[in-house]
């Protein structure tokens, strides 16, 4: 719209507002006359009016029966005093003259205000008293982020095993050959021995969340990422100075039933109460999710989560060249968390929650004799490879290849690799908040979790002795030198401002975590500690400092190794800056 067109539509707004005005005034003056000739002048000023267009019908018709019915109260009044009183202070009319009984002040106020609230507020909701203000569908929602940069490097000990298979690169192509026949070459290893020093990486969110009613709300963010991966948000800048990748990290609708029940569905933020040893800060949920939170007298809550997230869906059409296809063999995770919270003491809150997770068929199994020889592009199980994964858990190769019986030692043999465990997790968490010296806030949290389904001889005997990693010194690749476990756990204290909001305040963290090689999937944990994954232990130390509204610089340090199997020292060093709106 052009500045001649807006002055236009301001122009027009205060002519109505002024004739509004107008009339407001010639009612307080007029509107009680109790003779018919006056009350009908001012109908016919209404009208005259409403026919210009200077007032709309519907506001017309709303000053036309005020006006009637003030006119009625006056004659009322008028009538109840003394009709000789009345006749001998009245004076004598003329011709053309017009009676006009007396109106009290507070009754003229009265109108006055009745008429101004009336006009005002039609045009309140039709936006042309207010044209600076936007819609009001715009008031219902809410734009928020966050920005970080980082600088980051990484160093590994010089006596590093220099032979860590990069299991999730053979997965991700088409497996990898294991018969020395035919491959001689070494398969995807990961870099173990040489540092990485001074990568700028950065993290960017945005988000709406919209208040649909008082009940349902509905959310969408974008974020970064170098990949679609589900525990990192973040991207490593340089590369040629290309352009970064942002991705849908969410989208979801929730819908309130009173104040202590909520169900959302979609994709949407962790709905557990949970550290970094189960699920990354930055991993997102799909499926449905939900909640339970309910206060009680005694200043203590009773909260729950029931979550169906599916994991991953086997292909509609696998095999893809086979007229006989796979049924269905989808992932899912199952969760539930029960717990309680309860301050006492003013400055005191403690909390703890039970959880359950169920991974359900997210294990590996072994195919059917597969004759990839004979021009089969798949095998029956293939299906079971994770979709993404980080490292530590067990592997099992999946396929059980076929001899070419015209050459069985020159067969090639490309495999893939699953999960040889499964997870039933079982998470207990506890945090007591609390002050120290009577002004700085110190927070204690420990977290223990176990697989409940973790069996040695069950996943020797699903993989038929096709283990291919968590072996200890002895050099040989039997049961007897396996190893691995089903248990971690973390402890963490925190000194100081809990959240960084107002320039000054800083805090202070240092933490201990083990994690052995199947206590949870490694696919959805931290990505930063030992650089992803299970079958770690070590310390971490971080320390924050808010320099300015919501924006704190932050300095971490984790330092971590192997729990099992050849040594792998990794120590990680990140300084960054976090901006959140």
């Amino acid at each position: 719209m052009n500045h001649a067109s807006l002055h236009r539509r301001r122009s027009c707004k205060a002519r109505r507002l002024a004739l509004a005005s107008a009339v407001a005034l010639l009612l307080a003056a007029g509107a009680a006359n109790a003779q018919q000739p006056q009350e009908t002048t001012m109908i016919k000023l209404i009208r005259g009016l409403m026919d210009s267009g200077a007032l709309k019908p519907d506001v017309g018709e709303a000053l036309l029966a005020q006006a009637r019915a003030e006119a009625m109260a006056a004659d009322a009044a008028q009538s109840t005093a003394p009709r000789a009183t009345a006749q001998a202070a009245q004076p004598q009319l003329q011709p053309g003259d017009v009676r006009v009984p007396y109106i009290p002040e507070t009754v003229r106020d009265q109108i006055r205000e009745d008429v101004s609230n009336d006009v005002m507020a039609r045009a309140q909701a039709e936006r042309w008293a207010t044209p600076y203000e936007v819609p009001e569908w715009t008031q219902r929602l809410k734009l928020y982020g966050d920005v970080r940069v980082r600088n980051e490097s990484r160093m590994f000990a010089g006596d590093n095993s220099d032979i860590e298979v990069d299991w999730a690169a053979i997965n991700e192509g088409d497996g990898f050959d294991v018969n020395p026949n035919t491959n001689l070459s070494l398969p995807p290893l990961r870099n173990t021995r040489q540092d990485r020093r001074n990568s700028w990486r950065i993290r960017a969110r945005l988000g709406v969340l919209a208040e649909i009613s008082e009940q349902a709300q509905a959310g969408i963010r974008l974020a970064t990422g170098n990949d679609d991966n589900p525990v990192s948000m973040t991207t490593t800048l340089g590369g040629g100075m290309e352009k970064k990748d942002l991705w849908l990290d969410q989208a979801w609708l929730s819908y309130r039933f009173g104040t202590w029940f909520q169900a959302t569905g979609g994709r949407f933020a962790n709905p557990y109460w949970s550290t970094e040893t189960l699920f990354s800060n930055d991993l997102s949920f799909d499926g449905l999710a939900f909640d339970y939170r309910q206060p009680f007298e005694g200043d203590w809550t009773l909260f729950a989560t029931l979550g169906l997230s599916p994991i991953e869906y086997s292909s509609d059409s696998f095999p893809s060249n086979s007229q006989q296809k796979e049924k269905s063999h989808d992932k899912w995770l199952n969760g539930l968390q029960v717990g309680s919270s309860w301050r006492f003491a003013s400055d005191n809150e403690l909390r703890g929650a039970l959880g359950y997770y169920d991974f359900r068929n997210i294990n590996g199994a072994l195919s059917e004799p597969c004759e990839l020889y004979a021009g089969a592009e798949a095998c029956s199980t293939d299906w079971s490879r994770p979709a993404f994964m980080q490292k530590g858990n067990t592997l099992m190769l999946l396929r059980d290849i076929a001899l070419n019986p015209l050459d069985p030692a020159n067969t090639p043999m490309p495999q893939y690799v699953g999960l040889a465990s499964e997870f039933e997790v079982l998470d207990v968490n506890l945090r007591w908040d609390t002050r120290v010296a009577g002004r700085y806030g110190l927070r204690l949290e420990a977290d223990y979790l176990r697989n409940l389904a973790y069996d040695e001889n069950k996943m020797w005997t699903r993989a038929e002795g096709g283990i291919v990693n968590n072996f200890g010194d002895g050099g040989t690749t039997d049961q007897a030198n396996f190893e691995s476990g089903d248990t971690a756990y973390q402890v963490q204290a925190t000194l100081g401002n809990f959240d960084l909001k107002a320039p000054g305040q800083w805090n202070m963290l240092l933490g201990y975590r083990r994690v052995e090689p199947d206590a949870v999937p490694d696919a959805f944990n931290d990505s930063d500690f030992h650089l992803g994954g299970t079958n770690a232990r070590g310390y971490f130390v971080e320390g924050s400092y808010a320099f300015a509204r919501n924006t704190f610089l932050t300095a971490r340090w984790f330092a971590a190794k192997e729990v099992f199997g050849p040594p792998l020292s990794i120590d990680v060093l990140q300084l960054e800056v976090n901006a959140g709106f």
